[in-house]
């Protein structure tokens, strides 16, 4: 496992903003009393989606809020590395899948995308707008090589469709998410092969089901004496 610091450039402060902190009270409600703590995860969660990273005084807070050391809540932000730990692109951390299905079906030629349009990976880009790195299996595996940009999933990707993907975000747009070839779901290219038939998930077969009417169960009997 990669060693994960904090970045040395932090800001003095950190405060929830009113509408987290309106998440952050129904989190911890989620739990019994005595049992808050473990609401830590999703409140560094909320941390990243207002500030985009995790930082060491919003680590502070997230210790004062839930009454623990803050060396706990830093265990969890370190050990998990879906906490980004320095400032992210202000438009769009993208994520390469690494992983052998991806690195089969093309997430080479992404990464080169990644170096020309932003820069060396971990690193932002020098408009401060973009910031990737490579990760392993994101899940997506039938639908490779893919990434995922900030919340969603863009996959079945070429260096093409990418670096068109990444044009967008940069000019201000917010390219569709999902497959860039119209896979429906995990199904193979160019459609389903099997369960073709509607009627097998539409539930009309089932409406064409007779269900006998069942006698009435005997009234159960009195013991005898």
């Amino acid at each position: 496992m990669s060693v994960r610091r904090l970045s040395p450039n932090q800001p003095e402060s950190f405060a929830f903003s009113a509408e987290t902190l309106k998440q952050v009270k129904s989190w911890i409600a989620n739990y019994p009393p005595g049992k808050q703590q473990s609401a830590v995860i999703p409140l560094l969660w909320l941390v990243q989606k207002q500030e985009g990273w995790v930082s060491e005084p919003a680590i502070r807070v997230v210790a004062e809020t839930l009454g623990m050391p803050v060396i706990r809540v830093l265990e969890n932000a370190t050990f998990y590395t879906m906490f980004m730990l320095e400032p992210v692109g202000d438009v769009a951390l993208v994520q390469v899948c690494g992983t052998t299905p991806c690195m089969l079906r093309g997430a080479g030629d992404l990464i080169k995308v990644c170096k020309s349009k932003i820069g060396p990976h971990d690193h932002r880009s020098a408009d401060g707008k973009f910031y990737w790195q490579e990760v392993e299996c994101l899940g997506a595996c039938s639908s490779a090589p893919m990434a995922a940009i900030n919340d969603y999933y863009y996959e079945d990707l070429t260096a093409e469709s990418f670096g068109k993907i990444l044009d967008d975000f940069a000019a201000g747009k917010k390219p569709k998410p999902g497959s860039a070839i119209g896979r429906q779901c995990a199904a193979p290219e160019g459609g389903p092969l099997t369960l073709t038939d509607p009627s097998l998930y539409d539930g009309s077969r089932a409406k064409k089901i007779k269900i006998p009417n069942l006698p009435a169960p005997n009234p159960p009997q009195k013991e005898k004496a």
